[in-house]
């Protein structure tokens, strides 16, 4: 099964994030993950995929507006019926990562997605809207990248295998 993590980096932070959720989502038996930027994806791994990770730096208390733009301007993916998770970077504790969360959950469930964070169902470590790491994570925000991608793995493998 494919899971796609789509990405946004202009300090190299959320990219390396991607990175280590990819690994998570690997861990997991029969799944394949591809990393994209939204500078250059490829639309038909995308496509085959049944989920898709979106990940930005936070801005301001908000997503990078090249997120917001890929998301408003790409209709070549339908992204309707797959499963969705977001992760973000900030520079600092309180950058505003929930809210920029909440608002890119709420373009995907525009978008038709099934969003899924794995909550506090799995236990500790705790996701409540999403990964969040402060530049690109100590060794503990690392490992709860790691281990929201395997979750999210999981999930993808649970409704769509």
């Amino acid at each position: 099964m494919k899971i796609s993590v789509l990405y946004h980096s202009e300090s190299g932070n959320t990219e390396k994030v991607a990175g280590i959720i990819k690994k998570g989502l690997e861990k997991v038996d029969g799944v394949e993950a591809g990393t994209f930027t939204i500078e250059n994806p490829d639309l038909d791994y995308i496509a085959a995929s049944k989920a898709v990770l979106f990940g930005s730096p936070i801005y301001t208390g908000d997503m990078s507006w090249q997120m917001k733009s890929f998301l408003d301007k790409n209709k070549k993916v339908k992204l309707s019926g797959k499963l969705a998770a977001v992760f973000a970077t900030e520079n600092y504790l309180g950058g505003g990562a929930d809210s920029a969360l909440l608002t890119l959950i709420g373009h995907l469930l525009v978008k038709g997605m099934v969003v899924y964070s794995g909550g506090a169902a799995e236990g500790k470590p705790y996701t409540h809207f999403g990964a969040v790491c402060i530049k690109d994570g100590d060794q503990e925000q690392q490992q709860r990248a790691e281990i929201f991608g395997e979750r999210i793995a999981k999930k993808a493998v649970e409704l769509f295998a």
